[in-house]
């Protein structure tokens, strides 16, 4: 299989300085209906075994986590924030398995965020989650962390380093899917205009893979051009706005990275253009536009839904920490779609244009128990797990 062959071609080039042993399951491990979400994926994700197969936290619980982020200037950063530090924190503490979180953001700084990594190895946390960052900057600092015997989890995109696990949305499916929506959207012809994340960043880069071989596969569909909306709305709508005015061309719909699809609708209101079918991911303000307009699109997206995404990435580091034993380096989710029915059960018509909250994926969609369980060795309850005395 792939991942057999990228680890047999890594150990050559000497990307990988860990014996292949450890790299030897991966993605062959997982059953056939898992292994069907990675059929879109960035060719330079790791897809083989982990370094944590037989991991043995370096103290019993509770454990003092750490949380590194790029920033949080966004709508999507302070959803995950606030489901960390109000829902899962209180509840691993009251299981007596979390002492403390430490949180820091790094404006977007790789050697800030390398600092602050360091910091927390070396102040005692015993696992560090690291937010939406470089691909590669970080892997030195992710090494030292193992070191000294503390795992990092990285969650909306991935890192190379073969110690590291990274626990995301599939990136690349959910530009693909998304992209191909909307180029059937616009009847499979016109002009599109991508509005991407952070350039470099792993999580914005996968997603323009994928949307872009999704496009490609529409010979009357031309992409006129990209702009950053670096997944903020005030930026988006900015950036979208002076695009518009400076491109008289017909745009006949975008493909939009949350969060920015309420900057990006906004700006397509004001310019005084035909309103065109945008991608949306879950922003509560643009789907309260579209409940007050259910002709808008025909269906949206959760790509990366801020809450479940961060209730993934603490899944996966908690069940590490506990010695389940993770199958595969990298753990991806596919895209889930949902329709003008499922905003209706959650908004009402009196909604907010301009909330700053996300839909979200019914109950446990986004990383189901029984899912969760056939990415590890030994799964259990990561809650009820005790520890042998």
């Amino acid at each position: 299989m792939r991942n057999k062959l990228l680890a047999a071609i890594a150990l050559l080039c000497g990307v990988y300085q860990v014996p292949l042993v450890a790299h030897a399951d991966g993605l062959d491990s997982l059953p056939p209906e898992q292994q069907a979400i990675y059929e879109h994926v960035d060719p330079a994700i790791p897809l083989g075994g982990t370094v944590f197969k037989d991991f043995v936290a370096k103290r019993p619980p509770p454990w003092k986590i750490g949380y590194a982020s790029t920033y949080a200037g966004n709508t999507w950063r302070a959803a995950m924030l606030d489901e960390l530090n109000n829902v899962l924190l209180p509840k691993y503490k009251d299981a007596g398995l979390v002492s403390e979180l430490v949180v820091t953001q790094s404006d977007l700084k790789d050697a800030v965020q390398i600092q602050q990594m360091r910091q927390m190895v070396d102040s005692g946390v015993d696992a560090i989650i690291i937010c939406c960052s470089n691909v590669t900057a970080l892997n030195q600092t992710i090494e030292y962390a193992y070191s000294k015997g503390v795992p990092v989890f990285s969650v909306s995109g991935y890192v190379t380093s073969p110690y590291a696990i990274s626990a995301t949305e599939n990136n690349t499916q959910g530009g693909y899917t998304a992209a191909k929506w909307l180029a059937e959207e616009i009847g499979g012809k016109g002009n599109v205009l991508l509005v991407s994340g952070i350039p470099g960043f792993a999580s914005s880069d996968s997603f323009d893979i994928g949307a872009n071989k999704a496009l490609t596969e529409y010979p009357d569909i031309k992409v006129v051009g990209n702009v950053a909306g670096k997944w903020t709305d005030q930026v988006a709508q900015v950036e979208v706005q002076k695009f518009l005015a400076t491109n008289p061309a017909q745009i006949d719909g975008m493909v939009v990275q949350s969060a920015s699809e309420n900057g990006v609708l906004n700006a397509i209101l004001q310019s005084g253009r035909d309103r065109m079918p945008i991608v949306l991911g879950g922003e509560a303000s643009a789907a309260c536009y579209w409940r007050k307009n259910p002709d808008f699109v025909s269906k949206s997206f959760h790509i990366w839904p801020p809450r479940a995404d961060i209730s993934m990435v603490w899944d996966v580091m908690m069940r590490t920490l506990q010695g389940q034993g993770p199958k595969i380096q990298s753990i991806l989710r596919p895209v889930l779609p949902y329709t003008i029915d499922d905003v209706k059960e959650v908004l009402g018509e009196d909604c907010d244009l301009n909330s700053t909250d996300w839909i979200e994926p019914k109950g446990d969609a986004w990383w189901p128990a029984d899912v969760a369980a056939q990415y590890f060795e030994r799964p259990s309850d990561p809650l009820t797990w005790k520890p042998k005395q």
